[in-house]
C-alpha cells in the first residue's frame, strides 16, 4: 500500500526494479510456470473495480475476461438472496494449472477502508469460468477452500472431495480422516494431496493442527506433524498451515508457529515413502491415479 491506495507492482530480482502494474486491486493465485496475474478489487470496497483482471507480464495488456455483470446475469437471483441486494465484485480468482479455467469468490463490501475487520465483506459461493470458451461453467452457493487438480478438470476441497469443475460427479475420498478446518492442496502430479487441519481426529492434544498426506484412493494416509499454531505472529489473520507442494513435489511447505514468530516450514518427502503402486478414484468418465504409501 502506497499513499492509502493498494498497488500490484512487479520487482525485477536482480536489478530490483520495480513496476506499478495496477492500483486500487490485490494480486491473487496464478501458477508459477505461467505469465498470467488475476488480479480483482479490494474486496471490502472495490470501488469501480469489480471484476476479474488479467495481467499479463510478457505483453504488459491487462484483459477483463469476466465481469460481476455476467455473473448477475446469470445468478442474479442467488446474489441477491446471498448478499442481501448489496452491490457485489469478484475477489479471490485462481488460475487452473493449465491457464485455462479459473474460480472465485463472490464479496460484497462494507464500503469501509478497515480491512482487517471481519465485517469489512460478506464473502460466499464459488463461480467457475471456463477462458478458452468465455462462459461460466458452474456456480455453487458455498466455498468450500477448494483447490485445482493438475488435470484442470478437478477440484478437491473441505470434506475429502474430489469434484468436477463443470459441476459433475464427485467422490469422498474413503479411509481418510476429514479434518475441521482444513486447506487441501494436490502433488503436481496429481497422485498425492496434503491438507491441514484440527488435530483432534488423529490423536492430537486440544489446540494442536496436524499435517496430513494421502493417496486419492484413500489406501493409506500419514499424519505428517502436529503442532499448536499459537501464540506466532500477532496478525490479524489466523495463522492457519496451508500446506503446499513444492514444484517438484518433493517437498511440503506450510506456516508453523514458534514463539512470537510464524515460519514458513518444509518438510521432505522421501522417496521410500511414496511407492509405485497406484490406486484409482474414478470420477464420472474420468479418472484420477495415485500411489499408496509404502512404509
Amino acid at each position: 500500500m502506497v499513499d492509502g491506495r493498494w498497488q500490484v507492482c512487479l520487482v525485477d530480482p536482480v536489478t530490483k526494479e520495480k513496476r506499478v502494474v495496477a492500483k486500487d486491486r490485490q494480486l491473487a493465485f496464478a501458477q508459477g510456470h505461467g505469465d498470467l496475474l488475476p488480479m480483482y478489487g479490494c474486496h471490502w470496497n472495490p470501488g469501480e473495480y469489480r471484476d476479474l483482471y488479467l495481467y499479463d507480464v510478457k505483453t504488459g495488456e491487462t484483459t477483463v475476461p469476466v465481469r460481476i455483470a455476467d455473473v448477475e446475469v446469470k445468478y442474479g437471483d442467488w446474489l441477491k438472496e446471498q448478499f442481501a441486494r448489496k452491490p457485489t465484485s469478484i475477489a479471490f480468482p485462481t488460475l487452473s494449472p493449465d491457464l485455462h479455467r479459473v474460480f472465485f469468490k463472490i464479496s460484497a463490501g462494507s464500503g469501509c477502508d478497515n480491512y482487517v475487520s471481519k465485517g469489512a465483506s460478506v464473502r460466499q459461493g464459488t463461480v467457475f469460468f471456463d477462458l478458452r470458451k468465455q462462459e461460466i461453467s458452474w456456480q455453487r452457493n458455498k466455498w468450500g477452500h477448494p483447490a485445482w487438480h493438475p488435470d484442470s478438470q478437478h477440484i478437491i476441497e473441505i470434506g475429502n472431495i474430489v469434484r468436477d469443475a463443470d459441476g459433475g460427479p464427485y467422490v469422498r475420498i474413503p479411509n481418510v480422516p476429514v479434518l475441521n478446518g482444513m486447506h487441501p492442496s494436490v502433488s503436481p502430479d496429481g497422485k498425492l494431496w496434503v491438507t491441514d487441519g484440527s488435530a483432534d481426529k488423529v490423536d492430537g492434544s486440544e489446540g494442536q493442527w496436524a499435517l496430513l498426506i494421502a493417496d486419492f484412493a484413500g489406501s493409506r494416509y500419514e499424519v505428517l506433524d502436529r503442532f499448536k499454531t499459537s501464540p506466532g505472529a500477532a496478525s490479524w489473520r489466523v495463522n492457519h498451515p496451508h500446506p503446499i507442494f513444492s514444484p517438484d513435489g518433493k517437498r511440503i511447505y506450510f506456516n508453523k508457529s514458534n514463539g512470537t514468530h510464524t515460519w514458513r516450514n518444509g518438510r521432505d518427502l522421501p522417496l521410500d515413502r511414496c511407492g509405485q503402486k497406484c490406486e484409482s478414484t474414478r470420477i464420472g468418465a474420468r479418472r484420477i491415479m495415485g500411489p499408496t504409501l509404502d512404509s
